[in-house]
């Protein structure tokens, strides 16, 4: 046989007395204890919260400090001043002995006219 489906709150959802009748109702003892017994359990959530915050905020420290170590050991370290060494030069003009190249960039002017017209390559003009 099928359960009658019930209608409203379910079990055990009562309505609870109201705090300020159940308060009221005290004597000063009896409030003095639900006082305290109150702190008690104010304080105990006040150092959770602390000590929750606390781990947080060493974690954070951690991390400045790393990122202030890097950022302060970037700004330390001295530039190289330390230029590359002229590239001597490698290739040589048939024509004027004075022009050379270092093989370094664009091929010169030079070359590719004296290369223009005939069957000289780029090895040709290398300075034994």
């Amino acid at each position: 046989m099928p359960r009658k489906k019930r209608r409203g709150r379910p079990p055990g959802s009562k309505n609870k007395p109201s705090l300020t009748k159940s308060v009221a109702s005290m004597d000063v003892a009896q409030l003095r204890n639900y006082i305290s017994g109150l702190q008690d359990t104010l304080a105990a959530k006040v150092q959770q919260q602390r000590e929750y915050f606390e781990s947080q905020l060493a974690g954070l420290r951690v991390y400045a400090d790393n990122k202030a170590g890097a950022a302060v050991r970037t700004i330390m370290r001295v530039p190289s001043t330390r230029k590359r060494a002229p590239a001597k030069p490698k290739y040589q003009s048939k024509k004027d002995k004075r022009q050379k190249w270092s093989g370094r960039g664009l091929m010169p002017v030079w070359m590719r006219e004296e290369m223009k017209g005939t069957k000289l390559t780029k090895d040709d003009f290398l300075i034994k």
